[in-house]
C-alpha cells in the first residue's frame, strides 16, 4: 500500500473544507437530527474557520493518500490551540478523519504514529483528544492504540450539549504499534 502524508497550506482550503464536511456528515449524520448537523458543520468548517486553523502556528493539518488518492487527514493542536488546557507539553489529535472508502485499511494508525512523532520531535511526553461517548468504534481504536480515558468534556453539537471521553497516552518513546521511537535530539532516548 502506497501511503503518503503531506502537511496542509492554504492552497488546501477548499479541499479541506470539503473532505472534513464529507466525513464528519459520513461519521455523524445517522446520531444527530439533520438541524444540528447542518449548524454545526456551517460553524466549524465554514471556509473562515478553517482559514483560522490553518493560519495558527500553533495547529497543523496534514493529509493522508492512500495510492495516490485523498483518504483522509489529520489536525494536532499544542499550546493556546488545544481545545482544553492540558499544558505545554501536550499535544491534541483534534481530528482524524478518514474519508469511507478508506475505513479498515490502517490509515488511523499511520495518523497516530505521525502525532506521536510531532511530539517526540517536540519533547511533548502527552498526547491527548476527545471522543464522543456514543463513538464506540473510534473507543475501541485508541485503546488500542494505548490511548485510557482520564476524564470527559463536553462538545456542542449547534445548541445540543455532548460528552466527549478525554483519552490520554503518555509518550515512552514508543509509537502506536509498539516500534521504538528514538529521535536526535539531545534529551532523548
Amino acid at each position: 500500500m502506497s501511503i503518503t502524508i503531506t502537511k496542509c497550506s492554504a492552497g488546501d482550503l477548499g479541499l479541506l473544507q470539503d473532505i472534513s464536511v464529507e466525513t464528519f456528515r459520513d461519521t455523524f449524520e445517522h446520531q444527530n437530527s439533520a438541524e444540528v448537523m447542518q449548524a454545526y458543520l456551517e460553524k466549524a468548517f465554514n471556509l473562515e474557520q478553517l482559514n483560522t486553523e490553518l493560519s495558527n502556528s500553533a495547529s497543523e493539518f496534514y493529509f493522508i493518500y492512500s495510492k495516490g488518492e485523498l483518504a483522509g487527514y489529520l489536525k494536532v493542536n499544542t499550546n493556546e490551540a488545544q481545545s482544553e488546557n492540558m499544558g505545554n507539553h501536550s499535544l491534541e489529535i483534534e481530528r482524524i478523519y478518514i474519508r469511507r472508502p478508506f475505513h479498515n485499511q490502517g490509515l488511523g494508525k499511520y495518523l497516530i504514529d505521525k502525532a506521536i512523532a510531532i511530539a517526540v520531535e517536540r519533547n511533548i511526553d502527552k498526547i491527548w483528544l476527545g471522543v464522543w461517548e456514543r463513538n464506540g468504534g473510534a473507543i475501541a481504536f485508541y485503546t488500542k492504540m494505548g490511548f485510557v480515558q482520564t476524564g470527559m468534556h463536553c462538545f456542542y453539537m449547534g445548541d445540543e450539549e455532548q460528552t466527549d471521553y478525554i483519552m490520554t497516552k503518555t509518550l515512552n518513546s514508543t509509537a502506536a504499534d509498539g516500534t521504538k521511537i528514538t529521535s536526535d535530539k539531545p534529551g532523548n532516548s
